[in-house]
């Protein structure tokens, strides 16, 4: 069983950017598709950038975050990151790491393809 931990959340001014951490266990960030996920107050848990398996490593990103947000992964580190710039308060809410089962080229956005998630860590953006 793969497990995923995050850091790196904290509470931000408007404009400021973070890095969120996921460090990964049992399983290897290239070997398979990776995720952020946010779920902020009283919405639906949301897909917000991805990256594919393999060496190339195909990003996608949710239009919030396009140009925004920058997924990256250190394989000798295992681990998955995320940077965030420019936030906005908009952008408040638990951020997920997720990582497939199985190798995946061409990553997607949504919950249902991904298998194993951290416990998450919070960001929050004051205005």
């Amino acid at each position: 069983q793969a497990q995923l931990v995050e850091s790196g959340g904290a509470s931000v001014q408007a404009g400021g950017s973070l890095r969120l951490s996921c460090s990964v266990s049992r399983l290897t960030v290239t070997g398979t598709a990776m995720a952020w996920f946010r779920q902020r107050p009283g919405e639906e848990r949301e897909g917000i950038a991805a990256m594919g398996s393999g060496s190339t490593g195909t990003t996608v990103y949710a239009d919030s975050v396009k140009g925004r947000f920058t997924i990256s992964r250190d394989m000798y580190k295992n681990s998955l990151y995320l940077q965030l710039s420019s936030l906005q308060p908009e952008d408040t809410a638990m951020y997920y790491c997720a990582a497939a089962q199985r190798w995946r080229v061409v990553p997607g956005l949504y919950d249902f393809e991904y298998d194993y998630w951290g416990q998450g860590t919070q960001v929050n953006v004051a205005s």
